[in-house]
């Protein structure tokens, strides 16, 4: 296993600002999954949902996930459905420690619903899309990760070193 950390989660839980924190601690490089996404396509995420769709959206993070293989001593922040393609969880199980990031669903929609650009959210009702999306993937999560940190109640600096404690010991640094 690499020394990577690897954040998965529903969208709102807090990876990028946990992931962020913990790079930071631990002066790693910080990788944003959808960023690289956006990156390569030259478009925001809501316009390559919208010109593509989403299976073209997943095709290449799958792509950008796999080209992040060379790194080693990085936190990586992964977008909420990676978790849906059987080559990615065994992609995200070989790039390190995998952390699945979760939240009580009340406080997941009431973060989603601050960011009106979330593609899967454009539904008639965006509080039941996030039900159905998060009991969808709450196995899949839950098979991935090493290690669960649930945010509901926690400030992202004690989720960050709740991570950096138990990578610790992952990795017996």
């Amino acid at each position: 296993m690499r020394n990577n950390i690897v954040f998965i989660g529903f969208m709102g839980s807090g990876k990028t600002s946990v992931g962020r924190l913990v790079a930071q601690r631990l002066g790693f490089q910080f990788v944003d999954t959808d960023a690289v996404v956006v990156e390569r396509a030259g478009m925001q995420i809501s316009e390559i949902f919208a010109r593509h769709g989403e299976p073209w959206f997943r095709d290449h993070e799958t792509s950008a996930l796999s080209s992040l293989s060379i790194l080693n001593r990085s936190v990586i922040s992964t977008g909420g459905g990676i978790v849906l393609r059987p080559q990615n969880r065994a992609l995200l199980q070989e790039l390190g420690f995998v952390v699945w990031l979760t939240a009580s669903e009340d406080v997941i929609f009431e973060r989603v619903s601050r960011n009106k650009k979330r593609p899967l959210l454009q539904t008639a009702d965006p509080r039941r899309t996030v039900h159905e999306l998060l009991e969808q993937r709450h196995d899949l999560y839950q098979g991935t990760a090493q290690f669960t940190v649930n945010s509901t109640e926690l400030s992202h600096e004690a989720a960050a070193e709740a991570v950096i404690a138990k990578a610790r010991k992952a990795f017996s640094w």
